[in-house]
């Protein structure tokens, strides 16, 4: 099954690339983490789309989508991005379904706007955040602000060590997805430097405490607010979302909220477990497994 490449205008006009799966039914939507791209969702948007409209978007910044022209990645134009893309595809009430940054991006767009959504699957993501995960992300971006390779297998290598449960059909697709090759022959991110701190610094340590602190006060208050079905999905082995923080979310703070935790799956988990990725959403989005 091969999907539609389509341009969107998101936020302020910047364009936005995504894959139209399918096109009839009630729109599911696909929302990638950080560094990530809309491929990453190739083994799961299949099985999906006899009964969804499906999309997987390119957030801003990564894929195919354009870099913003001076570095607005903060929270609210993403959010911005996705109201773009319902606009424009004059979607009404749909699935919203979202991985790490894109968890964080659907809890704040369906805190804004909880009567566009039928459904939500929060993916590995969470309002407060596992020091240990946040902690090696920050190493990871860190000691390769601006990456290049001298080929794609050098940067097959990189993946396999950053996604080390990964299946290795998806460690080849992220590989080939997310680079371009330069005119000097070298490979590089398709990513915009500017999130990986490149372009123009990191802000300080205690810059980014506050702003998460204020991220993570206004992600608690967005699921309060979600009267829809949702499904938390944790990896067994995440290092992300800690059990205690899943729990409180599934069954304290979310109206009608439930778990599902995925085993030998780390943070990736629809690339670290694929089958049992899809099991446990087919089940909350179609009701069979």
């Amino acid at each position: 099954m091969t999907p539609r490449s389509r341009r969107i205008s998101g936020s302020d006009g910047l364009d936005l690339h995504l894959l139209e799966w399918s096109t009839e039914g009630v729109a599911l939507l696909l929302v990638h983490g950080f560094g990530n791209d809309a491929h990453i969702w190739d083994d799961f948007a299949p099985t999906v789309a006899p009964y969804y409209r499906v999309l997987a978007l390119d957030q801003r910044g990564h894929g195919d989508s354009a870099w913003a022209l001076h570095g607005e990645y903060e929270y609210e134009h993403f959010v911005a991005d996705l109201e773009c893309v319902c606009e424009s595809l004059a979607i009404d009430r749909f699935v919203l379904v979202g991985h790490s940054l894109g968890g964080r991006v659907a809890m704040l767009y369906g805190g804004e706007h909880p009567e566009k959504l039928a459904g939500l699957v929060i993916v590995d993501s969470a309002p407060e955040i596992d020091a240990r995960g946040s902690t090696r992300i920050q190493m990871e971006v860190g000691q390769h602000r601006d990456p290049s390779f001298e080929n794609v297998a050098e940067y097959e290598g990189l993946l396999l060590h950053n996604y080390p449960a990964a299946q290795p059909e998806a460690i080849r697709r992220m590989a080939r997805s997310n680079l371009k090759q330069r005119s000097d022959g070298r490979w590089v991110l398709k990513m915009d430097p500017a999130l990986r701190g490149a372009v123009g610094g990191m802000p300080s340590a205690e810059e980014q405490a506050t702003r998460e602190q204020q991220n993570t006060a206004a992600m608690w208050k967005a699921l309060e607010k979600i009267p829809c079905p949702t499904l938390v999905v944790r990896g067994a082995a995440s290092d992300i979302i800690s059990p205690e923080i899943a729990d409180r979310m599934a069954d304290e703070v979310l109206p009608k909220g439930q778990l599902a935790v995925v085993g030998r799956a780390g943070h990736s988990v629809m690339t670290d477990n694929p089958d049992g990725f899809r099991d446990a959403v087919l089940q909350f989005v179609v009701g069979e497994e």
